[in-house]
């Protein structure tokens, strides 16, 4: 790690919306203790739309997020798809629900308002490796590919219509063929890491998960199967790592995402930089 020094051009404090309407009292905090201890220009977007026009206009000034999980996905990706990871250290001022800041916490950065705006101030820079997927989607830390039904009640509940209760009557109408027990749970994968296969179609698998690597330029692999009595787990380190089979859906950090049929993602080593406490 190296010192994060004093920001040059003063920083910008990009404040999510989700995280002013939910905790007021901790942005507060926030804006008081970065405004006391550097030149800070506080930014106070009411959309998604308007947070990434302010992240485009930041010049010289190095960034701050205040806001969880999903906000600082959203600034990293921002950051990745105009090329302007290099420019800089990142800072976040975790605010949100315990439940929205697991990203956050396991990325060393305090959950403290207080103690997170020091850390921006004077705080060291922490190079962390990047995921990036097929459709320029990133990945901080973490994705999983869970079992069917996980990823099933992880899907928001569609609102009523007509196509919704055209679907339902036909499902009633017309009952689906009985499927081969248990795998009809499971789904049918072709894992790809490096180019080495971890697990077929010929077999059901369990689950997926990719992790950022601790020790940079590779990441982390783990496939669960199952079917034909007791399954297993296989697991290697890998640059790249293509998934493709029945349609499934992901976990990417905080958001799930999908279905989709094939993705790949994509090692990037020391591709971002994260202030931490030194």
């Amino acid at each position: 790690m190296s010192h994060a020094g004093a920001p040059v051009g003063g920083l910008l404090v990009l404040v999510d919306p989700v995280a002013r309407r939910l905790d007021g009292e901790s942005v507060r905090i926030a804006k008081d203790v970065l405004s006391a201890g550097a030149a800070a220009k506080i930014c106070l977007p009411d959309s998604q739309e308007e947070f990434a026009r302010a992240l485009a206009r930041r010049g010289q000034r190095r960034l701050v997020i205040v806001g969880d999980d999903r906000a600082l996905v959203r600034a990293v990706g921002l950051l990745h798809r105009e090329r302007g990871l290099a420019e800089g250290p990142l800072s976040l001022v975790p605010v949100g629900p315990a439940g929205s800041l697991g990203l956050a916490g396991a990325l060393g950065v305090p959950l403290s308002a207080v103690a997170a705006a020091r850390a921006v101030l004077e705080g060291s820079v922490r190079m962390c490796d990047l995921l990036v997927d097929d459709s320029d989607g990133v990945v901080l830390q973490s994705l999983r590919i869970p079992p069917l039904r996980a990823a099933a009640a992880a899907r928001p509940p569609a609102g009523p219509s007509v196509w919704s209760a055209y679907r339902s009557l036909v499902r009633t109408l017309v009952r689906p063929v009985a499927g081969p027990g248990v795998d009809a749970a499971r789904l049918r994968l072709r894992v790809l890491a490096d180019g080495v296969v971890l697990a077929d179609v010929d077999r059901p698998v369990e689950e997926v998960s990719v992790t950022t690597g601790e020790d940079g330029g590779l990441a982390e692999v783990v496939v669960r199967t199952g079917g034909g009595g007791a399954g297993s787990e296989v697991s290697a380190r890998a640059k790249t790592v293509s998934v493709s089979g029945t349609d499934f859906r992901y976990r990417a950090d905080a958001a799930m995402t999908g279905p989709v049929r094939r993705r790949t993602w994509t090692l990037h080593p020391s591709a971002w930089a994260l202030t931490v406490p030194r």
